[in-house]
């Protein structure tokens, strides 16, 4: 196995537990919070996509699936395209209704798109800088393994929620 192969079996589990997480819900089960301040599967879901939808075509030089394939106008959320949701407000979480099919599919493309630039990825492309916005700068690297942390994260969050709404 190499690196590009290696990562490319991260984000394909990251696609699985996507399905696992949002098959057979309804707009409603998604939307609901367990708490009032509390995220949604739809939100954590949307969330974790934007994020590699964004990170990665920032480190791929690609653009957004989000507005390259017009997944902006299809999930018709009233947020501006580059609104990766960090640091939304509990408004701006409930704002965040869609179906199972419409997130699937989001994140299907940003998946899809995702291996397209992962099977491109060589050992050396890992060191290269990719946002000097911090100390010590980003490397491709260690934003590819972030997004994957992140990820998992907010899936695993959205499957504890699923659980508890079951």
């Amino acid at each position: 196995m190499n690196t590009s192969e290696l990562l490319i079996d991260a984000y394909s589990r990251i696609q699985e537990e996507v399905h696992a997480v949002v098959d057979g819900l309804d707009e409603k089960t998604l939307a609901t919070r367990p708490g009032d301040t509390a995220n949604s599967i739809a939100w954590l879901v949307w969330h974790l996509t934007r994020i590699q939808d964004d990170h990665l075509a920032g480190v791929g030089g690609y653009e957004q699936v989000l507005t390259a394939d017009g997944w902006h106008e299809r999930l018709g959320l009233p947020f501006d395209p580059a609104d990766t949701s960090y640091g939304h407000t509990s408004e701006q979480v409930g704002q965040v209704q869609l179906s199972a099919e419409l997130l699937a599919g989001y994140y299907d493309a940003v998946h899809a798109r995702t291996l397209e630039f992962l099977r491109l990825v060589t050992d050396a492309d890992l060191d290269k800088i990719v946002d000097r916005n911090w100390t010590p700068p980003v490397t491709m690297g260690v934003r590819l393994v972030s997004v994957i942390g992140d990820d998992l994260e907010h899936i695993g969050q959205a499957a504890y929620v699923r659980g508890l709404l079951s």
